[in-house]
This record gives C-alpha cells, sequence and structure tokens, in this order.
C-alpha cells in the first residue's frame, strides 16, 4: 500500500499508516535510506506542531532512526519552514516535521526534508516506501554501541525568528502598526507573534493557546471569520492566519476582508519586478490560482506557469526554471531567495514591509488584483478511483465546461492529502458556476460513494 501522498505520510491517528508500530518501521527505513558514509554521526532533525498524538509519534520515530544507527535532534512545536530552515542551516542530513498540516487534531502526518532542505525526490521516498513493508527491514539494525542518541535544541525557535528578520530590508521596522495573528493553535503559535513584536509591531494573538486537540478548529487560515471580526474590533492594520504548521499564510485587510494567496503572490512579484529582483519576469503558480491573478501579472509584463496542485510541484517548476516567486492560492507562498519551502511567518512579513515600505494599506495593496468568483466544493469519499473512468462524472464535467466556454474553468481532481474529491469551477456567474459545481458534486457523491 502506497504510503507517501502529494505532502508526506499523512493519515487518522491509531489507524494505518500513523500507528505507533508502522511509525517506528518508518522510521527505522527512513534511516536506512537516509544514512550517509561520513566520518561522525549521521543526525536526523524531528519538529512538529501542538496535536496531542504528536508525542507517540515522535516518540516511535526517533525509536526507529535510533535503533538504525542514526541521532535525533529534537526541536518540539515548529512551523514546518524552521524545519526546512534549520535541516539546511544546522547541515543536518535530514529533517522531518510531524504534522497533518491544516488537517483536524484526529489526523497527523510525517514529511521528510532533505539535507538541503527541499522535501525527498519520488525515488527516495518509493525506497522508504519498499523497506517498511520489507519483512526483513530488522537486517540492518546495527550493533549496539552503533545505535544512535536523542539530543533536543533548545533555540530552535530563537533561531528561526532571527533568520526571518535577515530578510527584511536593513531597518526595516513594523512601529505604529496594529496586527491581529491568528496561530491556529498550531506550530506558530510563538513563533509569528513573537516576531512581529521584536520587530516594533503592536499584536493581538488570537488562537495561541494550543490544548492537543483544539489545532484548527474553527481557526486559522481554513477559517479566518475569527480573524476577521478580530480586525476590526482591534481597530488594525492587518490580520495574519496560518494552519497548523505554519508553512501557509492567508491576510486579511483592515476592511476585515479575505487576501488569500494569489493577492499575495500577485503584490509581491510587482514589487520585486520593480526592484529588478523577479527573476526571469516568471510567476509559478498552480491550476488552483484565479484567472484573475493570471490576468493581473500579464497586465505587469509577468509570466504565469502552472502546476499540478501542491507546493512540491511549484518548488520543483521553479527550481527547473529558476524562478523565485511562486505558490499557491490557499497560502503556500514560497520565496526561494529565503527559503525552500512555503513559508508562512516569511509570507507575513514580507507584506507587512511592502505596507511600510509604499505607505498604504492592504487594501489597496490588493485592489488592483480582480479576481473571478470562484467556487470550491470538497466531496468525502470512501476509497479512492480514477475520476476519469467514470462516465456520469466526466459528461458532468463536460457539460460545465460547455457552458462557461471561454468564460471560465472547470477543474476536478483527487486531493493528495485527504479522500476528498475537490471540485473547482471559475467564471463570472457567481449563480451559474454554483449551480453547476453542485451538479457535478451530486454526480461525483451518487457514483463514487
Amino acid at each position: 500500500m502506497r504510503l507517501f501522498g502529494t505532502d508526506g505520510i499523512r493519515g487518522r491517528i491509531n489507524r494505518h499508516p500513523m500507528t505507533p508500530e508502522k511509525v517506528l518501521r518508518i522510521g527505522m527505513a527512513a534511516a536506512t535510506v537516509l544514512k550517509k558514509e561520513h566520518y561522525g554521526r549521521n543526525m536526523v532533525l524531528i519538529g512538529k506542531d501542538t496535536r496531542l498524538s504528536g508525542y507517540m509519534i515522535e516518540s516511535a520515530l526517533t525509536s526507529g532512526i535510533c535503533s538504525m544507527g542514526m541521532d535525533v535532534t529534537l526541536v518540539g512545536p515548529l512551523p514546518t519552514p524552521g524545519i526546512a530552515f534549520l535541516t539546511r542551516t544546522l547541515r543536518i542530513d535530514a529533517g522531518v516535521v510531524i504534522s497533518a498540516s491544516h488537517n483536524p487534531y484526529q489526523d497527523n502526518g510525517i514529511k521528510f526534508f532533505s539535507y538541503n532542505g527541499f522535501k525527498l525526490p519520488d525515488d527516495v521516498e518509493r525506497r522508504i516506501e519498499e523497506l517498511v513493508n520489507d519483512d526483513n527491514l530488522e537486517r540492518f539494525r546495527p550493533k549496539g554501541e552503533d545505535v544512535g542518541k536523542a539530543y533536543r535544541l533548545d533555540d530552535a525557535t530563537g533561531r528561526y525568528i532571527e533568520y526571518i528578520k535577515s530578510t527584511l530590508r536593513k531597518g526595516a521596522t513594523f512601529e505604529g502598526m496594529k496586527v491581529v495573528v491568528d496561530a491556529a493553535n498550531g506550530a506558530a503559535y510563538k513563533t509569528t507573534g513573537w516576531l512581529l513584536r521584536e520587530l516594533g509591531a503592536e499584536v493581538v494573538s488570537i488562537n495561541d493557546r494550543p490544548d492537543g486537540v483544539n489545532i484548527n478548529d474553527n481557526c486559522g487560515s481554513t477559517n479566518m471569520d475569527g480573524l476577521r471580526k478580530a480586525v476590526i474590533q482591534h481597530k488594525a492594520d492587518a490580520g495574519i492566519a496560518h494552519d497548523g504548521d505554519a508553512d501557509r499564510t492567508l491576510l486579511c485587510d483592515e476592511k476585515g476582508r479575505v487576501v488569500d494567496g494569489d493577492q499575495i503572490m500577485g503584490m509581491c512579484a510587482v514589487e520585486a519586478l520593480s526592484a529588478g529582483a523577479l527573476k526571469k519576469n516568471t510567476v509559478v503558480a498552480t491550476v488552483m490560482s484565479n484567472l484573475g491573478l493570471e490576468k493581473f501579472l500579464e497586465k505587469n509584463g509577468i509570466s504565469m506557469l502552472r502546476t499540478k496542485v501542491g507546493d512540491r510541484y511549484v518548488v520543483e517548476k521553479m527550481l527547473e526554471g529558476g524562478f523565485n516567486i511562486g505558490g499557491e492560492q490557499s497560502g503556500h507562498i514560497v520565496f526561494l531567495d529565503y527559503n525552500t519551502t512555503g513559508d508562512g511567518p516569511i509570507t507575513a512579513v514580507q507584506v507587512l514591509d511592502l505596507m511600510k515600505k509604499r505607505n498604504v494599506s492592504l487594501s489597496k495593496l490588493a485592489s488592483g488584483i480582480k479576481l473571478f468568483p470562484q467556487v470550491l466544493m470538497n466531496v468525502e469519499i470512501e476509497k479512492k478511483h480514477d475520476i476519469r473512468s467514470i462516465p456520469a462524472i466526466d459528461e458532468a464535467v463536460r457539460n460545465a465546461e460547455e457552458k462557461l466556454g471561454s468564460r471560465g474553468r472547470v477543474l476536478v481532481r483527487a486531493s493528495g492529502t485527504e479522500p476528498k474529491i475537490r471540485v473547482m469551477l471559475e467564471g463570472e456567474d457567481l449563480k451559474l458556476i454554483t449551480r453547476l459545481g453542485r451538479n457535478i458534486s451530486r454526480v461525483i457523491k451518487e457514483k463514487m460513494t
């Protein structure tokens, strides 16, 4: 059975593959594949978000890795991009994040970074999968004196915060700004508020008291109602919302309106272009990004390339083409000049610095990017099927495409992280795309559940 999806290994806790027994084997297999022949000990960095199950997964993973002769450094709760940064800068052999990102607390996951801070290549993931299922995996265990040790790194958050500050222009300050931060009771519950206060901002923190089960619970980037209300209540200049592992950032302007990943990419790309810093005058986005972003970039002389959904595919295209700004509508924004993966806190400070530098409001920055109406519907399914092999679904999609013509588009795909089919429609008429989307969703539900 395949373990790795588009964003690592993920599942319901205490069910395959998120059981302590299976995670132990994942740790053993990963250590066997990632262990390098060099002088001294091999080291894996492990961080996590705030889920209750993180303790169990962390212990099982650490045990498996150490049993195969690799050492482990534990950093506790830290945003995913912080793990990528520390893995790269501390010259550690691999990094691991224990998180299910925006999923509820009942889920958890494991994602790996290579020594260079990028996600593992597909062929390395396949080798790990093969060993997890190998009945003779234990043959790789070393002798007693060669088993690994586990250590703790106490200043991980501070190191990451200092690095984020170094990505800003010299002398940058957020004095005079009031910002509301919604940490989703997740991995950034300390990081972003601390960071912004050190940069001089007045910070109102919400959803920053994790208890193991309240991560992503009607808060964060997947539910921004609380943030919108808090921004208006406190008369803040902006609101920042992360997901559970803080590799995403969505924003809220001073009027309580959501500013999504497409708008963030657009404003940052135009600023980079004006500074001569946008490589090859190109932005990399996914098939989910709004047509409004594409038209805005085109008007400003910027090309846009689309990839499959998933920040790993965005990063792959950026590396392949030598581009430095890309991301997803959902808030995974990748600044390759600063980090190797989507980085929520870096995204937040880049936009706040842009507001400060131009002395304009966030609503003004976002106003030039006119987004087309878009609807996204999720249909839960029991098991995955090939959508294209079901004629009724194909017919419903083609019918919608014919009705929209050149004035919109339809995208139906299986989620890479959850047992869901995602249905997205975009067009000029919100009522029409909503009706067409519901029809497609109804057919999927009839044929696939």
